[in-house]
This record gives structure tokens, sequence and C-alpha cells, in this order.
């Protein structure tokens, strides 16, 4: 089946949050957030270190909806469900639609870390990729270092399957890193 035709839905939410697709004018909010993170982001993402203005981030975006609609790759922002702020970005990344495979990728705007916004949205992400996207296979993969990031996927259950040893060059100094692969999968039936 050609994965643009898949269906499902494009926005759900949790407790505190509602997580959608992206949506044209969103690049304000995303710009806004970069720019009060950009300490925290550089050290793990490599799109931290380019100089973006508001409208690099909108057309960012935008390129995304574009590979949302296609189903290769599927971004999703956080918000607050009862102030319509935004928290951060998430998604669907790295998608094999014939397991079906995926992995979670995400990132918070600093002022809104330390409550938990990013395991709730992680859970919610994992539960949408195997109920609604038939998901066999679900990764978050993070740098070993990178001990926010580590502490998600193990609050959940997520299993560290193994280091991948000077798999990536850090960001800032250039020097190899090793990235952990963590997964939680449906069992074969036998």
């Amino acid at each position: 089946m050609n994965p643009s035709l898949i269906e499902f839905p494009e926005e759900f939410t949790t407790e505190r949050l509602l997580i959608r697709k992206p949506l044209p004018g969103d690049g304000k909010a995303v710009y806004d957030a970069i720019q009060a993170s950009l300490n925290e982001l550089k050290p793990w993402m490599v799109w931290a270190h380019t100089n973006q203005s508001e409208q690099d981030v909108e057309a960012n975006i935008r390129d995304s909806i574009a590979k949302f609609i296609t189903r290769e790759d599927l971004r999703l922002h956080l918000f607050n469900k009862e102030t319509g702020e935004f928290i951060g970005s998430s998604g669907l990344h790295r998608i094999n639609w014939d397991v079906p495979k995926f992995e979670i990728g995400y990132w918070i705007d600093t002022r809104h870390t330390g409550r938990g916004y990013i395991t709730e949205a992680t859970e919610a992400i994992t539960e949408f990729a195997f109920n609604e996207l038939n998901a066999k296979r679900v990764e978050i993969r993070c740098d070993s270092l990178n001990i926010k990031s580590r502490a998600i996927p193990e609050k959940l259950g997520f299993k560290l399957e193994g280091i991948l040893k000077n798999n990536s060059l850090s960001v800032e100094s250039k020097e190899p890193k090793d990235t952990c692969v963590f997964a939680k999968t449906i069992s074969k039936s036998t």
C-alpha cells in the first residue's frame, strides 16, 4: 500500500497536551521556543547551530507538512492543552512502513522543562504508533551522555538494546560519540 493513503488521526490529546501535526503559521511559536532554548539544544542538536530566521523555521515547518502528507516523516507539535502554549516538538521519524517501525525524536522549550511534558508526549506517541499505525517497533536513539534524553525511554520501559560506539560526532567538539538505542516491540505471534 502507498503510505500516502494511510489514514490516521492528525491530532490527539493527553491529560495536559494537544499533540498535532504541524500547521502553516506555527513558525513563530517554534522559532521563539528555539531561541529560548539554544543553550540547552546546542550540545545535542545539529540544527541548533544554524542561524535560522523566523521565516526559515516557517519554511522548515511547511516542508514537514508536505512530508506528513506523504507519510515520509510524522513531525508532531506539542501544545499545552489548557493555555495553547507551544511546549516542544516530537514525532515519528526514520519510518519503515513495511515493518512498520518508527523512531521517536523530541526536544522541549527550555521554559517548560522539568514538568514531565516530554515523558507524557513520548508515552502517548508510542501508544499512537502501536495502536493507530500498527507499529511492530518503536525506537528512541540518543547520545549516551544526554542524561535527560536517556531518562525518557528508561522511565517508559523501553529496553536498551545496545550502545553504538563512535556512531556519530559531537555537535560541538566533533569528537566521536556513542548512541544509545532503546526500543519497544510487539512480540511475534507463534
